[in-house]
């Protein structure tokens, strides 16, 4: 379906006068009140067209691992961005679009690989990272309230000091804000345990923004915050978050070598069904761990497929025996946090992709959750497929039970071939999470969530959050 057309110079023009009153307003009435968290913020910032290198940057994510969607979204830029740092500046922008009529697209640090911060429909580009305090943390039940734009690198480091810790985090955490985490992830480095972030238990409410003239500051609970986890922002402006915490654990980063596939396969699939405590499961095939920087001290590949292991320091007691009797050598091993060079974890989930694109050039990926036993689908892709696909595989909870993801390193042959090995992929009988795809819908279920296309029509009744991305929103009034 057809994207607006991006507003007029003139109408963006009006907006920003408007938001250059609002501005002084805002300032004033900080100085005045004293009351607000985070007073002593900075005023509202607004960057255009006298800075275009800063409107590219602020207009972009990592959709570039895509073939696809790069031709898509190259070239749809801001014409306005306002960076904040308080939530009256968040409602006097999310006020000033509506009654203008402007699409809105929010961003928090860019790290997504979808185009979730992209404007397709131009217009302004909220930038949230200026919003970026946690507010509360229970010391009983170790909930946190934390803003949308907070660094979640950041954020671990404050939770640490109370001995409590994020459940799940992405390889971008040191960059990745929570809120752009929840609007556009799926999961990560502690899905072992704690599964996706969809999964009841893992987002405990929001605080949100409605896009109307005069927006609504609202506080939604888990079930009403549903609709807006993992939406791309299209459907409600998320400015602080509630979310349970975990208690710290100092991990310990493991490197495991295995001449065997087979073997180590096997140790990747038994591993989660062990009474040690783990926080991820990696396993990379020989020619991908060729590609990553290993971290100081651990020696380069010699033609072993490799285990990446964080384990808490109890369970060292019996992994390395247990590892040795699959056909497993521990070849590195360090605490989190006090080794030099890469962390371990970013050698996962998409840092591999990122690592490996940045030697190989021309490759792209796919996510998908391997059906059991996922050996024989990985067998036969393989022998359709050979050396244009390379296998990354993360240990999952989904639905209760241990599953391997796998992020296939895929040799880019042009889209037919792309479709083709998809459709192998879901005839083999594994779920497709679809990198290449402009929708949330398509890039996740694959099919409408009339929850969010209803929350959406709650929260922006005109349509102006994200405008291209929910395609139950284009559809909703589409002939049968």
């Amino acid at each position: 379906m057809p994207l607006p057309e991006a507003p007029s110079p003139a109408k963006i023009s009006a907006l920003r006068v408007e938001l250059e009153a609002l501005r002084a307003e805002l300032e004033a009435e900080f100085r005045g009140s004293g009351t607000e968290l985070g007073s002593d913020r900075p005023g509202l910032e607004l960057i255009g067209p006298e800075k275009p290198s800063e409107l590219r940057r602020l207009s972009v994510d990592f959709f570039d691992y895509s073939p696809v969607l790069v031709p898509l979204l190259q070239g749809h830029l801001a014409q306005l961005v306002a960076r904040v740092f308080s939530v009256a500046q968040v409602r006097a922008v999310a006020g000033a679009c509506a009654r203008h009529g402007v699409p809105l697209t929010c961003r928090g640090s860019g790290t997504g690989n979808y185009g979730q911060c992209v404007p397709l429909a131009g217009g302004v580009v909220l930038d949230l990272s200026g919003l970026n305090q946690l507010r509360s943390l229970d010391a009983t039940s170790g909930v946190i309230e934390v803003e949308a734009g907070c660094l979640m690198g950041d954020l671990d480091r404050q939770l640490v000091e109370a001995g409590r810790a994020l459940r799940l985090v992405p390889s971008t955490a040191r960059s990745a804000t929570i809120g752009g985490f929840i609007a556009g992830g799926s999961g990560g480095i502690g899905s072992l345990h704690w599964g996706f972030l969809r999964d009841p238990g893992n987002l405990l409410g929001l605080e949100v923004v409605t896009l109307e003239p005069e927006p609504r500051l609202l506080s939604l609970d888990a079930a009403a915050s549903a609709p807006l986890n993992h939406a791309y922002g299209t459907n409600g402006i998320i400015t602080a978050l509630r979310l349970p915490t975990a208690a710290a654990v100092a991990w310990v980063q493991l490197v495991v070598g295995f001449a065997n596939w087979e073997q180590a396969l096997a140790a990747a699939q038994a591993l989660p069904a062990t009474a040690l405590e783990l926080q991820s499961i990696t396993l990379l095939e020989n020619d991908v761990a060729l590609q990553m920087p290993w971290p100081t001290g651990c020696s380069d590949p010699n033609g072993e497929h490799r285990l990446l292991l964080l384990a808490a320091p109890a369970s060292m007691e019996v992994l390395p025996g247990w590892l040795a009797d699959r056909g497993g050598a521990l070849l590195w091993q360090a605490p989190q946090g006090q080794s030099k060079g890469i962390p371990l974890r970013e050698l996962s989930w998409n840092h591999t992709t990122l690592h490996w694109r940045t030697s190989r050039k021309g490759w792209t990926y796919l996510q998908l959750l391997l059906p059991q036993p996922e050996g024989p689908c990985l067998a036969e892709l393989r022998r359709r497929w050979g050396a244009s696909i390379c296998w990354h595989l993360e240990a999952v909870k989904n639905q209760g039970a241990a599953r391997l993801a796998c992020l296939p390193l895929v040799k880019w042959q042009g889209e037919t071939h792309l479709q083709q090995l998809i459709a192998d992929c879901r005839e083999l009988g594994a779920f497709l999470f679809n990198p290449h795809v402009l929708s949330v819908e398509d890039g996740g279920l694959g099919v409408v969530d009339a929850n969010q296309v209803a929350a959406k029509a709650t929260y922006d009744p005109a349509g102006l959050l994200n405008p291209g991305k929910l395609r139950g929103w284009l559809e909703r009034n589409a002939p049968l």
